[in-house]
């Protein structure tokens, strides 16, 4: 191993990322430099690529230092979405230009800037000594279809017999300012595409067609009064949404011969997607019964609803956030789905990061002073879990 002239400022990597063009499912060059500053650590570090019919090959880079227990994993990703219309953007997206204390471009927020404070927090317990693994896990194919980045990796370390003890995910998870929040579940999502099926004619002969639209509007109409119920202790009620509805027809003389529609639901840990898929057809059943007609559905399961419950763990991030900034966090399971979801089936998994009101946006961009305690964060944290104090 040869040690680092001088300690890891995670700025200097996070722009070293930035300027990696890693449109997912690219990698950009993005492991690369990731690889070029755990390496001298002592890291092992392990290309693992994965494909899957119809889907982008994508390569993953799962990093290591140390072969004992415990092992402490950080997981993230280093690919971005796209930049959209680059003439929109104050800053080349690619460029990571600094200016007035923020660090611009695409991956700032979203989440190269916490990749980079994973690798110099972990400098910083190398240097000092401690017993244990600290891996980093990271895909590039956390913004696209999650198909062939972290479930693969989880699954292709666990057939070898690795086991990861504790996890932290570093998407940004927070609101107004670093610290305010952390993540520790995260409510399911499934998605349904409905197709709803009549015969194609002409409005003034309507006997001679059968129009879906009703039978669709009435479909939707019950699924959207249904009160999935009132939310838990950790998490706020599932809500059902109709997301695109669809008939493509272009005329105003003809009765349309299939109309279609598609939802989400966002759901917490009173349900499953098996059972929301039940549901669903339940409803789509019973106005078929009522209305006649056919319909095909189809649905597809993003990730089920987990909470990693309150204890040390939780108990020891949330100190270490407040000890670097000054904030009490809120435990929240708001928001989105993430590569926890995945996590949760082989360890605990929390998630801490950034604020997140630039993510996926034009100018996306990450305070300078706040990458450098998010770096702190994350050494405080590898501290007190090498101490012990999460078990």
């Amino acid at each position: 191993m040869t040690a680092p002239a001088k300690p890891y400022d995670p700025l200097d990597i996070a722009v070293d990322l930035i300027r990696c063009p890693s449109v997912t499912p690219e990698d950009g060059g993005a492991l690369g430099v990731l690889e070029k500053w755990l390496e001298p650590l002592g890291f092992i570090c392990e290309r693992m690529r994965f494909s899957d019919e119809g889907t982008p090959d994508v390569d993953n880079l799962y990093a290591r230092y140390g072969s004992g227990s415990p092992h402490f994993c950080f997981a993230g990703h280093t690919d971005v979405v796209p930049v959209g219309d680059a003439d929109a953007w104050t800053f080349d997206p690619f460029a990571a230009d600094i200016r007035d204390g923020r660090l611009y471009g695409r991956g700032a927020a979203d989440m190269k800037s916490a990749v980079a404070s994973f690798a110099a927090a972990a400098e910083r317990l190398v240097s000092a000594g401690f017993q244990g693994s600290i891996s980093l896990l990271i895909t590039g194919d956390e913004e696209g279809p999650g198909i062939n980045g972290t479930k693969k990796m989880l699954e292709a370390l666990a057939a070898r017999g690795e086991t990861i003890d504790h996890c932290l995910v570093g998407e940004p998870t927070c609101v107004d300012k670093l610290g305010d929040m952390v993540k520790v579940g995260r409510r399911g999502s499934i998605n349904g595409w409905l197709t709803v099926t009549g015969t194609q004619g002409h409005v003034a002969y309507p006997h001679l067609a059968d129009n879906p639209v009703p039978r669709l509007l009435e479909m939707l109409r019950r699924l959207d009064a249904h009160v999935l119920d009132e939310g838990t202790d950790h998490f706020q009620p599932s809500n059902l949404e109709v997301t695109t509805v669809d008939v493509g027809n272009t005329a105003t003389n003809v009765i349309p011969g299939t109309a279609r529609a598609t939802v989400n639901i966002r759901f917490n840990d009173r349900h499953t997607g098996a059972s929301l898929d039940t549901w669903m057809r339940s409803v789509l059943d019973a106005v078929t019964a009522e209305m006649g007609g056919s319909y095909t559905f189809k649905t597809s399961i993003s990730g089920e609803a987990f909470i990693t419950e309150p204890g040390p763990f939780s108990a020891l991030i949330a100190e270490a956030v407040e000890q670097v900034t000054g904030i009490a966090p809120e435990l929240s399971t708001t928001g989105g789905t993430s590569d926890a979801r995945f996590i949760r089936a082989y360890a605990p998994v929390i998630e801490f990061g950034l604020p997140n009101a630039t993510m996926h946006k034009v100018d996306e961009n990450a305070g300078v002073d706040e990458i450098g305690q998010l770096a702190d964060v994350y050494e405080a944290i590898l501290r007190g879990y090498f101490a012990g104090r999460a078990s």
